[in-house]
């Protein structure tokens, strides 16, 4: 009777225990879709060179390919589909590469709740659609990571208040510290164009 009993315990045990406990769901997979949205995305980005950005064609092609991609991945949100800190992450990328400020600001959410599920890497991306969304309604970016090029200064940060966020505040965002960013932007103006 011992033996059976053991026996049903271990036969129980090894059963339950890949099951979820009540009310808890199982893990849920990366969406296949939105991680395919993703690497077009970054393929597009790849060794891009500034005189690229001077081709109509090339952009024109950019920013619609973005709007594509922007558009699917908010159907995906909508059904629910992108559910993991991998998706959530991914798709702030796709609102990242938007032209309004609701898209940077939903870039941001999207990076927040990745980085609430666990992903380190989603600080980075928090911070730089906060910055892109700060500049995009008029106002200073606090962390650094957004270079623009302007005609009549070329290569610039502004508007950019440095003082708000301390540089132990960067680094763990992995955003580069004050030094680093101003080291980046001289060599921008030195060779006049914009750095990837």
């Amino acid at each position: 009777m011992t033996t059976l009993l053991t026996a049903l315990l271990v036969l129980g045990t090894t059963v339950f225990a890949s099951v979820p406990a009540h009310g808890q769901a199982a893990p849920a997979q990366d969406n296949a879709e939105i991680t395919r949205l993703f690497e077009a995305d970054q393929r597009v980005r790849e060794n891009i060179k500034p005189e690229q950005f001077k081709d109509r064609t090339f952009v024109t092609r950019m920013i619609e390919g973005d709007r594509i991609r922007r558009e699917r991945t908010n159907v995906l949100l909508k059904e629910g589909k992108i559910r993991t800190a991998n998706d959530l992450y991914q798709a702030a990328f796709m609102f990242q590469h938007g032209n309004r400020p609701d898209d940077y600001l939903l870039a941001h959410t999207l990076a927040l709740a990745s980085a609430a599920k666990g992903n380190k890497d989603a600080a980075w991306i928090a911070a730089a659609t906060l910055d892109r969304y700060l500049q995009a309604i008029g106002q200073k970016q606090i962390y650094g990571t957004q270079y623009l090029n302007r005609r009549e200064t070329g290569p610039t940060m502004e508007p950019y208040n440095r003082e708000l966020v301390p540089d132990a505040l960067r680094e763990m965002l992995g955003v580069p510290v004050l030094e680093k960013q101003d080291a980046r932007l001289t060599a921008m103006k030195t060779a006049g164009v914009l750095a990837k």
